[in-house]
């Protein structure tokens, strides 16, 4: 286990590195903690793909994975609602689509484009993977993530800490599905005790 910790983290430290030169331009958009919870994730999923790759399976209890999720969403609290003091929202869309057109148009940097239409889906992925762990109603599946996603959204159009966005409510949604359909890959690797 010393030595898959210990590969795990010299292969995310090298990735980090590599991805520095962008990763220092999204400090300068968003809170420095992006820099801790790209590198938490970077190291989560080479852990997870060197286990895939040599068929090894990590067993967890559902404490332990509740607690990482917890530590995760520190962080991405973090970056929801502690962004630099002169960025200030209070934009409202309800228009499915409007904002996602217009970061797909050319009119914005590549950068941001990629942040706010790759970084929506992915970093809510790991919550649609967490409701999987635990059997839950179709129905429980459908809402859950329409009901968090709702109250971030809201939270941040009161807060003026972000705008309140139907496109971002769709994209973090479908970070929760893809969630949903990577559960049977992550279950090949991480075995999950005592959930109850």
């Amino acid at each position: 286990m010393k030595k898959l910790l210990l590969l795990t983290l010299i292969i995310s430290i090298f990735i980090f590195l590599l991805l520095s030169p962008v990763l220092l331009q999204l400090v300068s958009y968003l809170h420095p903690v992006v820099l801790g919870v790209v590198f938490f994730c970077i190291v989560m999923s080479v852990l997870f793909f060197i286990c895939l790759i040599r068929r090894e399976t990590i067993q967890i209890s559902y404490s332990n994975l509740r607690f990482l999720l917890l530590f995760y969403s520190f962080g991405l609290f973090i970056l929801l609602f502690f962004r630099h003091s002169d960025q200030s929202y209070q934009s409202l869309n309800l228009i499915p689509l409007s904002t996602i057109a217009f970061y797909l148009s050319g009119k914005v940097n590549g950068l941001i484009v990629f942040y706010n239409l790759a970084a929506n889906i992915g970093l809510f992925i790991p919550y649609g993977i967490f409701l999987m762990v635990k059997n839950r109603s179709r129905f429980q599946l459908f809402y859950l993530p329409f009901l968090f996603i709702s109250m971030i959204e809201i939270l941040q159009y009161v807060s003026h800490r972000g705008s309140m966005d139907i496109d971002d409510l769709i994209l973090n949604v479908l970070g929760f599905y893809i969630g949903y359909l990577l559960h049977p890959l992550f279950n090949k690797v991480i075995k999950v005790l005592n959930k109850n």
